[in-house]
C-alpha cells in the first residue's frame, strides 16, 4: 500500500527486530548489496532505526514523514535533538538493554590493565619482566556517574571481586546510592580515594572533558582509568600526559574522541593502554536485546 508506513535501518540489526517490525511497515534497510540511502526515500521515511551513525538537523527535515527515531543504544549525542524537538519527532533509547554487558566489559578493561593483558599479548622481548600485575582485591574502584551500567559494575566489583566502591553523581540521591552497598562521596574525595576511577556519564556540555589532567592527577599514584561512556568526558592529551609521566599505571578505553581511533594515535603506542573499539555492548544477548526494544518503540509509535 502507498501510505503503508516505512521504517529505514542504515546498519545490520538483529534479526527478531525485523520480524517485528515487518506487519506494520515497509523495512528498507540502507546497507549491503541492495541497501537503499537515506536521500532516496527520505519523503516517505516514518522511522529511522538508528545504531551509532549520526542523524543531523538535515536528515530530519528532509523526512516530513519521520515520526520516531529509535535509538539501538543508550545516549543521543548522535541524533540532532533540538531539531528533533521543534519537529515533534520522538527520539528513544534502549537503556536497560545492554547495562549488563558494558558493565562485564568495564570490569575486562580493568582486569586487563591491571594484569598486563596488553603488554602480554604484544609479546615484545621478555614480558615476563615487564608485567607487574595487582590483584582487585581490597582495591578502591571510584565511579564517575551511577547509573544503570555504574551499579552493575559496582555490584560485580563488589559483589564478585571484593572491591571497595566510591561513587559521584549529584543527580542520584546519596540514599539510593547506599542502598547499592557503595559509599557515595564528593568528586575530590572520589579523585583522591579511587586507585581505579571507571566513568559512566553521558556526553553533554557539562560533562565534556569532565576528567582532565587535574582529575587524573588527583588520583592516587599508579592508578587506572577505564572508560565505557563516551569518548568526549576524558581529555585524551591529559591522559597520555599522566600516563608518560608515570602517575597512572595505565587506562582501558572503549570509547575515544574520535572513533575509530586513528592508527597513528599516540594512546595506541602505549603498552599500558587496553584499547577496544566501543564494543562494550557487542555481545549477542545485548545486541538482540536492544534491537528488539529499539523494533517494539518504533511499533508503539506506528499503531
Amino acid at each position: 500500500m502507498a501510505d503503508r508506513p516505512l521504517v529505514w535501518i542504515p546498519r545490520p540489526v538483529h534479526e527478531d527486530a525485523l520480524a517485528r517490525l515487518r506487519p506494520h511497515a515497509d523495512v528498507r534497510l540502507g546497507y549491503g548489496t541492495e541497501g537503499v540511502p537515506f536521500d532516496e526515500i527520505s519523503d516517505r521515511v516514518t522511522a529511522i532505526l538508528l545504531r551509532t551513525e549520526r542523524v543531523d538537523g538535515a536528515m530530519l527535515r528532509a523526512a516530513p514523514r519521520l515520526r520516531i527515531v529509535a535509538r539501538h543504544g543508550v545516549g543521543v549525542d548522535t541524533v540532532d535533538i533540538d531539531t528533533a524537538r521543534e519537529l515533534g519527532i520522538t527520539v528513544t533509547t534502549t537503556p536497560t538493554a545492554n547495562s549488563r554487558s558494558v558493565a562485564e566489559h568495564a570490569m575486562a578493561l580493568l582486569l586487563a590493565v591491571r594484569r598486563g593483558i596488553g603488554i602480554a599479548v604484544r609479546d615484545e622481548g621478555d614480558t615476563r619482566a615487564a608485567i607487574r600485575g595487582r590483584e582487585l582485591s581490597g582495591a578502591t574502584l571510584g565511579l564517575i556517574g551511577f547509573g544503570r551500567i555504574a551499579r552493575e559494575v559496582a555490584a560485580i566489583a563488589g559483589q564478585g571481586f571484593g572491591m571497595r566502591v566510591l561513587a559521584h553523581d549529584p543527580m542520584v540521591p546519596a540514599s539510593v546510592i547506599k542502598e547499592a552497598g557503595v559509599e557515595p562521596v564528593d568528586l575530590p574525595v572520589l579523585l583522591s580515594r579511587a586507585d581505579n576511577l571507571s566513568l559512566h556519564v553521558p556526553l553533554v556540555e557539562t560533562t565534556r572533558n569532565l576528567v582532565g589532567l587535574p582529575e587524573l592527577l588527583a588520583l592516587p599514584e599508579g592508578a587506572v582509568v577505564v572508560n565505557t561512556s563516551r569518548g568526549g568526558v576524558i581529555d585524551e592529551s591529559a591522559l597520555l600526559d599522566a600516563i608518560r609521566r608515570g602517575h597512572l599505571a595505565g587506562a582501558g578505553l572503549d570509547v575515544t574522541a574520535v572513533e575509530p581511533l586513528p592508527p597513528d594515535h599516540p594512546l595506541r603506542d602505549e603498552p599500558s593502554v587496553v584499547i577496544t573499539p566501543h564494543t562494550g555492548a557487542q555481545t549477542a544477548e545485548a545486541l538482540r536485546r536492544m534491537a528488539t526494544e529499539a523494533a517494539d518503540h518504533i511499533v508503539a509509535a506506528l499503531t
